[in-house]
């Protein structure tokens, strides 16, 4: 634990990409197997669930700590994290822990899942005693399935690479799908000629940039193949060994959630992957993305809701054939391929190859763009036709090009705080419009776009202004008036306001508005697709 605390505390204090790779390089260069495991498992955002509840651990370490309960909760307040405020407010530990990170999990965290009350008081009363306070922090994190630290899995597979001179990509791809943090696996991940016996697992996705500057200066634009840019939910879909496999970008294997595609897979050649986009899709036509939503996370999928949200996969590329890599082929020889297998599937409720937008100037390309909305998408995609499937997100081959998004000046009407280093300030925001009654109405929550300088005035304004509490969330005089954006906007009778905008987030402070200048929810209603 000790090594993994310092870790922790090398990533948490660096801003520097550099500096965490080789924090991480030191880190996996002496961590032994087991340990490494775990660590591994917990940079890249994996987590056992919760085991011993946040109100538990409150009372637990006031009691510990010999704080009443007001003062943890006021303690709590100023620092906004529970794992750091049960941490800071122990006593002044007089040792550390020398036992390795695997044996605080296995041994430790993972038996209390299954333990009483009493014995995880006990537990957590005693490991409290044998850490110090970085230690604390860290484990605290652990129990609370809250750990997180600035470092993303490219990172730590740059790190994993540089260790066991293994290729990046292919390390990446060993994380994927499901595994368990064992010494076995860790030793599997590192090995130069392994072979990956899960042919479950899913390929690191290729990620596009957005296109920032004129399409113009991306050069002739017969080099480049244009595709609708769909609002769904990126996957894989994988055919072997007889079985099919349908995992997300996030790494969630969502195969039994989508049943239409589960039974697409047998129609598949062996030793298929298909990258894609799973969308709703009735009568020819995507429908918005709020009705795929009615799906997600549902348990059970009754006759109704897949008669009503039919699904289809987006054909995008193709990433394996007959069992083969072929990512490293130029992307107009992969398409070439799956048109092909689109075409001999012949499956179009089903599987439908990503349609390309034809023209012969940037400027036809664009006049394309500007319809992207009548066809349920968010803009095109741009693709090097002789560009490989690369790892991740890589500059120059893959580009967005979606369209400007809806804007709306909505008023500041409440606040809560933020989490991790922002724990302190008040930085998630709910903005609002005014209705037909002339009283404002909530619109949207967002928590970014502004520098760290208008986040502290936001935040003294918060504290100056408050009108009302109701738990973490502050209510606000409505005096301040943001630019918002976008994405989406539907009807929802789930929101007050009775519609729902998808991915807002602050474009500037118009401090040089009057919040009777705010938008109106009748103007927001105008932007409604068929309005």
């Amino acid at each position: 634990m000790k090594a993994f605390a310092e870790l922790y505390t090398a990533l948490d204090e660096t801003t520097k990409t550099g500096e965490k790779v080789e924090a991480l390089t030191r880190y996996f260069a002496q961590a032994r197997p087991a340990d490494a495991a775990w660590a591994v498992y917990f940079l890249i955002g994996r987590k056992p669930k919760q085991v011993v509840p946040s109100k538990k651990l409150r009372a637990w370490a006031a009691e510990a700590a010999g704080v009443p309960d007001w003062l943890f909760d006021e303690s709590y307040d100023a620092v906004g994290d529970v794992a750091e405020t049960v941490a800071l407010l122990l006593p002044t530990p007089d040792r550390s822990s020398d036992l390795p990170l695997s044996h605080w999990v296995e041994d430790r965290l993972l038996p209390l899942r299954d333990a009483d009350e009493a014995a995880q008081h006990a537990a957590m009363i005693d490991a409290w005693r044998s850490m110090d306070r970085t230690q604390r922090f860290v484990w605290n994190k652990l129990i609370s399935g809250g750990f997180r630290v600035g470092v993303s899995q490219q990172l730590v597979t740059r790190a994993l690479a540089r260790v066991s001179g293994v290729e990046a990509a292919i390390v990446a791809h060993r994380l994927m799908g499901d595994w368990e943090p064992t010494p076995a696996f860790y030793d599997r991940l590192r090995m130069t000629d392994a072979r990956d016996a899960d042919h479950s697992r899913p390929y690191p996705f290729c990620l596009a940039h957005a296109l920032e500057g004129p399409p113009e200066s991306l050069g002739a634009i017969e080099d480049w193949q244009a595709e609708w840019k769909w609002d769904g939910i990126r996957a894989q879909l994988i055919r072997r060994r007889g079985d099919t496999f349908l995992w997300t970008r996030g790494e969630e294997l969502v195969t039994d959630r989508y049943p239409e595609l589960a039974t697409l897979g047998a129609f598949l050649p062996e030793g298929t992957v298909l990258d894609g986009e799973i969308l709703p899709w009735l009568d020819g036509s995507p429908l918005p993305f709020a009705q795929l939503q009615r799906r997600i996370g549902r348990k059970t999928l009754g006759k109704t809701i897949l008669a009503e949200v039919p699904v289809v996969l987006i054909a995008y590329d193709l990433i394996e054939s007959g069992g083969k890599d072929i990512r490293a082929e130029p992307f107009e020889s992969r398409r070439s391929g799956l048109a092909r297998l689109v075409e001999s599937v012949n499956l179009p409720d089903r599987l439908i190859l990503s349609p390309t937008v034809e023209a012969t100037s940037w400027e036809g390309l664009t006049e394309a763009r500007e319809g992207s909305r009548d066809r349920q998408a968010e803009g095109l995609m741009l693709k090097r036709r002789g560009s490989p499937y690369h790892v991740g997100r890589k500059r120059g081959d893959w580009w967005k090009w979606k369209v400007n998004p809806f804007t709306v000046d909505a008023v500041l009407t409440a606040a809560q705080r933020g989490s991790g280093k922002r724990a302190s300030l008040y930085t998630d925001y709910t903005f609002s419009v005014w209705d037909d009654a002339g009283k404002l109405v909530p619109i949207a929550k967002a928590y970014s776009g502004l520098t760290d300088k208008e986040i502290a005035r936001v935040d003294a304004f918060v504290r100056r202004h408050m009108v009302e509490k109701f738990g973490p969330v502050r209510t606000v005089k409505p005096e301040l008036v943001f630019e918002l954006a976008f994405e989406g906007i539907q009807r929802s009778t789930r929101h007050k306001s009775g519609i729902a905008v998808r991915f807002p987030r602050i474009l500037r402070w118009r401090d040089d508005k009057k919040p009777e200048e705010a938008d109106t929810l009748e103007g927001i209603r105008a932007m409604l697709p068929g309005e």
